[in-house]
């Protein structure tokens, strides 16, 4: 079985796939270079990406900061998908499939949800509660995104969406007859449903915080491991929970 998978990943579509992994995250790293070392370019002429790696993405206006959005999804929430994604691809063995329109369906659905999250930050940003780099700067703020992530870590809407995402094969039988477009949409649907809460800490950390995306992706990651994540969602809900209750007091 594991070799099956590794000849499987160096499949055409599988190579461009992490290859597109990677160019988002290689972006994302270029857009957090801050300005000053970015300056240094105009020794050797103008940038075309200028006006998309600007880290003061809050006040460049809905456009920017929906890039850099849309960006960020790709490159934290894709991971979490992987073994939805080999689940396909070994039906894919018995029956014919199109992994590509699986692929673009689950990012049609993170697209809509960065098209909000880009106009959260950009109305955040014009009331003065985050800063151009998308970070927090009210402590009311950051108290609520935290206790509000870590309730909804208890929640059954979270808890029906991560039994799917955990369960991708009898999630594809249920739907199949819907077509790969369809079935990759539910899928980013029900990721959505995971993770929105856990995505907007990035006001918290900060949206170009480079850390905080590496540490969010691997826990979302973990969250969807039938035995890994079972046992860890209620923790992370209560520590985030504490952590906003106790932030007062720090």
């Amino acid at each position: 079985m594991l070799a099956t998978r590794i000849r499987s990943a160096g499949r055409a579509h599988w190579l461009a796939f992490f290859a597109a992994l990677l160019a988002c995250w290689a972006l994302l790293f270029y857009m957090a270079i801050p300005p000053e070392l970015r300056a240094l370019e105009s020794d050797f002429g103008a940038s075309i990406t200028d006006l998309l790696c600007n880290t003061q993405l809050g006040a460049s206006g809905w456009l920017a900061a929906f890039a850099m959005w849309t960006l960020m999804s790709a490159a934290m929430m894709v991971p979490t998908a992987l073994p939805a994604f080999a689940t396909y691809e070994d039906i894919g063995h018995t029956t014919s499939t199109d992994f590509g329109r699986l692929v673009l369906g689950y990012l049609t659905a993170w697209i809509g949800f960065s098209a909000l999250a880009a106009a959260l930050q950009v109305a955040l940003f014009s009331a003065g509660l985050i800063s151009a780099l998308g970070q927090s700067m009210s402590v009311p703020l950051t108290m609520g995104l935290l206790i509000g992530a870590g309730a909804y870590q208890f929640t059954p809407l979270k808890e029906a969406c991560l039994s799917r995402c955990r369960a991708p094969l009898t999630f594809f039988m249920q739907h199949w007859n819907e077509g790969a477009y369809r079935n990759g949409l539910r899928l980013g649907l029900d990721c959505i449903g995971c993770c929105w809460a856990l995505m907007l800490l990035a006001f918290v950390g900060g949206t170009m915080n480079l850390i905080f995306m590496g540490l969010a992706m691997v826990l979302m990651t973990l969250e969807k491991l039938p035995q890994i994540g079972a046992p860890l969602t209620r923790p992370v809900g209560a520590i985030l929970i504490l952590t906003g209750l106790l932030l007062p007091f720090f």
